[in-house]
Parts: structure tokens; sequence; C-alpha cells
């Protein structure tokens, strides 16, 4: 019987249960779990921080491994049947309906009704469908992408890669631009690197603690400072010396901190661009002045809410690519494993900040 890790209640320990094996709808398969994610949303999952989670909770919403059953028809975008043995990875978000207003009209897949993700509204009694497990059940619709990339390659961009994705896209980073990513978490590293693919001149980096710093910089971030040894004031200083005395021309905001948002549009300059994407879950409020921090300055603020299909698609590209890839090949060195029956370790790990990137790795 499949082992999977289990959240049976917000702010409750991981348990480990056996469950029985599904049967297979028609168009549907079962993925043995090589890697899966541990990221800064399962620590909230386990707080219970975010509303609608259905628990007991699977958590695990990035995850890659081989197809160990199919049956019927499984086909990637490129009209590819998907064959039991191969290497896989699939978008978490599922049952997006494609016929909604915000699907149709808006434009804004993320906002649909319908949608359903993988290891955070998906619970046990959906079955297996939390990537923190031997086996995941993907069910029909579930997009899949054959990975012929090096797995830890891939788990070193996870759930971040096409997150940083959306949130580069909706900043609309230009040739030249000064950026500035608040953050040097997994969303921060990998937003400094898409940055600089999209023709950024230059990144700075605001973050903590020193051990991400050092990998920010790696990433390609020209200056970093340690937001945690200097006040608000004094950090504004430093990107102004860094801009010309102007602020940043797009500030990407990664950091969960609620005052960061304010702070963002402080950096960036008149009329430049902020992009807010730290705020998956509610870190409380903030306040800012609308005459002196956004309508003088004439600002652009957008937020962004996780990723689509296209973002997750273009970042399995990215680092399948030979050349392409290289940032996130470096970033391998600091993945931490962990065992399934060691996610509540993880976990502890990943909200301590003493680990980048953690792992669940069950067999």
């Amino acid at each position: 019987m499949p082992r999977v890790a289990v959240i049976p209640k917000p702010k409750s320990a991981v348990e480990i249960r056996e469950i029985a094996e599904p049967e297979l709808e028609p168009n549907s398969a079962l993925l043995e779990v090589e890697l899966s994610e541990v990221c800064g949303t399962d620590v909230y999952l386990q707080q219970g921080r975010l509303l609608g989670v259905p628990y007991p909770l699977v958590p695990g919403h990035v995850s890659a491994g081989r197809l160990r059953k199919v049956r019927g028809l499984v086909r990637d975008v490129e009209g590819r049947d998907l064959r039991e043995g191969d290497r896989v990875t699939f978008l978490d978000v599922h049952r997006t309906c494609n016929a909604c207003w915000y699907c149709l009209v808006a434009k804004a897949s993320t906002r649909c009704p319908e949608r359903k993700v993988y290891g955070i509204t998906y619970g046990l009694d959906d079955g297996l469908c939390g990537g923190w497990a031997d086996q995941i059940y993907l069910k029909p619709g579930t997009l899949c992408i054959r990975l012929d990339a090096d797995v830890e390659t891939f788990m070193a961009g996870g759930c971040a890669l096409p997150t940083a994705l959306h949130a580069i896209e909706r900043g609309g980073v230009a040739i030249g631009d000064t950026v500035l990513v608040l953050g040097s978490g997994p969303v921060g590293i990998n937003a400094i690197i898409l940055a600089l693919l999209r023709g950024a001149l230059r990144v700075l980096c605001i973050g903590a603690p020193d051990h991400r710093l050092i990998v920010a910089a790696e990433a390609g971030a020209a200056a970093v400072l340690n937001w945690e040894r200097h006040d608000e004031k004094s950090r504004l200083a430093w990107v102004l010396e860094r801009t010309a005395g102007r602020g940043a021309d797009v500030t990407i905001e990664a950091t969960g901190a609620a005052d960061a948002v304010r702070q963002a549009m402080r950096f960036t300059r008149d009329a430049g661009r902020v992009v807010i994407v730290g705020q998956y879950t509610d870190h409380g409020e903030t306040s800012f002045n609308p005459h002196l921090d956004l309508n003088r300055k004439h600002l652009e603020v957008r937020g962004c809410w996780g990723s689509d299909f296209s973002h997750f698609y273009r970042g399995v590209q990215l680092v399948s690519d030979p050349d392409r890839s290289k940032p996130w090949a470096a970033l391998r060195a600091n993945l931490s494993r962990y065992k399934l029956t060691q996610a509540n370790e993880a976990l502890a790990d990943v909200k301590a900040g003493r680990v980048l990137k953690a792992l669940i790795e069950p067999s």
C-alpha cells in the first residue's frame, strides 16, 4: 500500500499513513514520486493559514517521477502519448474550466472558481493527490509534461520558477532595467535569474539570512543587502545609491512580509513598476501614504497570484535547455533531501530558513 505524509489538521504534526492504491479512471495515470517540493506554502498549510483547505491533507504540489501505470490516453500539450516509464512532471493546478468569465474574458485562469490544486485544495479524501507520497494519482485532465531535464535541476526551480516567471512577466522587465528583488528565498532567487534572462542590466537583492544572500549573488545579483541589519531608511539609501538617486525601474516583492509592500513602492523610481508576488497567504495589514507612495510617484503596482500552464511549460523548457538551464543546475548544490518520515524536520527547516530548498524523496 502506498505511504503518504499527512497533515491531519491545522497546527498538527505530519503523520505517515498507508492508503489503498486507487482504481484508475479512463485517461488517468499513477505516478511514482521521485522528488516532491517542500515550500513556504506547505509551512502555512501546517499552520492553517490558507482558506478552503480540506484537511487531512497530503502536501506536495510540485513533484516529478515516472509513470507507473497509465490507463487509456494521457498526452502532453504537443499531442504526444505518455507511456509507462516516462519521467514527467505536471501542473499542480487542475480542473481550470476554460469556460467561465475569468478564463474566457479576463484571461486570468488563476482566478477560475473551479480551480483545484494538488497538495493544497485536494485533500486525502480525494485520494493520492499530494507529492509527499510514494505515488500520486494523476486525475483525468491533469496537464503533464515529459521531463527531459535532470530531475534535480527541475526541482531546483520547483514551484518558485513558474511563479517568478509570472512575476517578471507582470513587471514588464525590459532590456537595460535595474530590477530590485525583495526576498532571497526560492521565488526571489528565481526572479533574479529570470530578470537577467529577460534583459535586465542589473539586479539588486534585499533579503536574509546571509547564506541565502550568497546564493542570490551566485545567481547573478549585482549587490545584496541583509535587511535584518538595516532599517527601512538605510535600505532606501542603499537602493538610491545604486540607481542614480531614482530607485529601481522594477521591484519584485517576494518576501511574505506585509510591510515589504510599502517598501517596494518607496524603493521604486517615479513611473516605475511594482509586482507583489510574496503575499500568497494573509500576512496581515500594512499602511502607506496614497499621495506620497503611489499617486505622486505615478507607480504601476500589480498583484501576481500563482501561475498558469504557460509559465509552468516555459519553466520546464528553460531547465531542459543545455545552456539556459545552467543557473538552475548551479542551484542543485543548495537542495536538501528528506525522507518521507522526515517531513516534520523538513517543514521546520524551511520555516526557520535553514535551507534554501527542501525536497521529499519518498523512496
